[in-house]
């Protein structure tokens, strides 16, 4: 380590025992080394002790900074890691910190275009709109009066996610050797994860081109509407797009003011998420309430707004059609097929055993039922689902964790604007239409149309590739003729090799053996001796 790192692990380690979270130690005897290490450190007192675990362990990451921020905010999915108390609490971990200064951020757009900020915009606001951890927003106007925002990265975070980074990954490592249960846990493995997503974050370019991506698949929708991407304004490290106008998602009395159709609006949350997972196989990744927006447009049909696309999800064909089964059988109840569907999958290992696997899921899903079918949380069939699979040593799946935690705001916000949402009402048919629609006569025939053109052009070879196939099989044919040839010859002057081996053995020791009695040297013995080794030189020659 170098000196900054020890630095900055000094500083860590003194806020996180300022909250108390040595708690988090177990007591073992592999960690008896940590907790001798807390009692030297005696001058470093808990002074939060009144709080409850989860909420220091949320401070203490909110203090720490943007890098452990984002990173108890992915945790908080993970609720095979931490009990529900502390994984409610890391859910609350607030992506704002302190602006930077509006000078850095013009000095930055300069840089980034090359000329006087005035060249491009006008009416550029030094007073940020919003700040979080990675970057913040300015408003200005286009030189054609198009109000947009200017989102600039911060300046210098990526030496200090890079330092961080490393002592992540430092941490993580030593986790296995000190915790019992530390190898299930994978911790280098949630870090590479969470050094990936915080990268994308990073690359403006790779958001500009997620939001364009999900403006052109809700085109016209009435249901979602992204704003437009200025591409020729962006880079790396700045992004400019359209402003935009709405009442924040959760701001439910603003809405009732306003008359929102509160149900319909509800419901559409998550037709718009089963659209985007298995219509578009691409899915807005980052949709807590501080990035959707209603439209003050036509509240009785009421329109999201998404913003910030950094983070977005996207499944292939094999883990929708899974994904979709998994959830019909669990409303049907039928815990062997989620059992097989994780097998078939490769979700989990191939010799799992089904019937424990079957077992287990139930235990765990059934007492669900106890709830009226409105009650149920999609979002928590997932999770429980997930968390059963990890005992049978699920791989982690990033992409299902991004759905599952995307799956729990789409519901949270549901539940909150519409009480009595029944997401699974909601989804059912959509879910059942999708696999009718992938699985039944559409699915064939648009195969059928998607393959046409190639078997159009394939079609006047056909004769040619018909004899080549024929000519090959022949050659084919002749090649295994003749190794089985070669094989039979090989195998014969094996044998032939070990008799000679054999016998020149058997001479060598009766030679030997007479030789050891006393016989003269021109006697039988040394002819015996002779003989074997001819007969072991013959053997020999034959296998080369």
């Amino acid at each position: 380590m170098i000196f900054g790192e020890i630095r900055r692990l000094y500083l860590i380690i003194g806020v996180m025992l300022s909250y108390g979270l040595d708690e988090l130690i177990p007591k073992t005897r592999l960690t008896l080394p940590l907790r001798l290490g807390r009692n030297l450190l005696f001058w470093m007192p808990n002074n939060h002790a009144q709080r409850m675990l989860g909420e220091r362990l949320r401070l203490a990451l909110q203090e720490l900074g943007p890098v452990w921020i984002k990173f108890g905010q992915m945790l908080s999915t993970r609720r095979d890691l931490f009990p529900p108390a502390i994984a409610d609490q890391l859910a609350m971990l607030q992506d704002r910190v302190q602006p930077f200064d509006g000078a850095l951020a013009r000095a930055h757009i300069e840089r980034s275009m090359g000329q006087p900020l005035e060249t491009w915009f006008d009416d550029f606001q030094q007073e940020p709109l919003a700040s979080a951890s990675i970057a913040q927003v300015h408003t200005a106007r286009l030189k054609n009066g198009q109000e947009v925002v200017i989102k600039v990265i911060r300046p210098d975070i990526l030496p200090m996610i890079k330092a961080d980074m490393r002592l992540m990954y430092r941490l993580a490592s030593w986790v296995p050797h000190l915790l019992p249960d530390g190898r299930r846990l994978r911790p280098v493995e949630v870090v590479l994860e969470y050094e990936k997503t915080l990268l994308d974050e990073l690359n403006l370019l790779r958001e500009a081109a997620n939001a364009i991506q999900l403006r052109r698949n809700f085109d016209g929708s009435p249901m979602l509407y992204i704003p437009e991407v200025y591409p020729d304004y962006c880079s790396e490290t700045m992004m400019v797009m359209e402003r935009i106008y709405g009442v924040p998602v959760n701001d439910v009395a603003a809405l009732e003011k306003q008359g929102t159709n509160m149900k319909l609006l509800a419901e559409r949350g998550v037709q718009v998420f089963f659209t985007q997972v298995f219509r578009d196989s691409f899915f807005h990744g980052d949709m807590h309430p501080g990035n959707i927006f209603v439209s003050f447009e036509h509240p009785e049909n009421p329109q999201y707004i998404g913003i910030d696309c950094g983070i977005v999800g996207s499944l292939n064909k094999e883990d929708k059609r899974y994904l979709a089964e998994n959830f019909i059988a669990f409303f049907n109840r039928d815990y062997r097929k989620v059992a097989e569907l994780h097998v078939d999958s490769g979700w989990v290992p191939p010799d799992t055993n089904v019937e424990d696997f079957e077992f287990a899921i139930r235990t765990v899903c059934e007492p669900i039922f106890e709830k009226p079918l409105a009650e149920i949380s999609f979002g928590h069939v997932l999770l429980n689902l997930f968390n059963t699979a990890r005992r049978f040593n699920m791989e982690v799946q990033p992409q299902l964790v991004l759905l599952q935690k995307t799956l729990l705001y789409i519901e949270g916000v549901g539940r909150q604007l519409y009480p009595q949402l029944d997401l699974w009402k909601t989804a059912k048919p959509f879910l059942e239409e999708w696999i009718k629609d992938q699985m039944g006569l559409p699915a064939i025939l648009r195969a059928l149309k998607e393959k046409a053109p190639y078997w159009a052009e394939k079609l006047p070879e056909l004769p040619e590739l018909v004899y080549d196939g024929f000519k090959q099989h022949r050659l084919l044919q002749k090649s295994v003729d003749r190794l089985t040839v070669e094989m039979r010859v090989h195998h014969v002057r094996q044998s032939q090799s070990r008799f000679l081996f054999g016998i020149g053995a058997t001479l060598l020791l009766i030679g030997t053996f007479l030789m050891t009695q006393g016989a003269d040297e021109g006697s039988l013995p040394a002819w015996l001796m002779a003989a074997g080794t001819v007969s072991w030189i013959i053997g020999w020659k034959r296998t080369a």
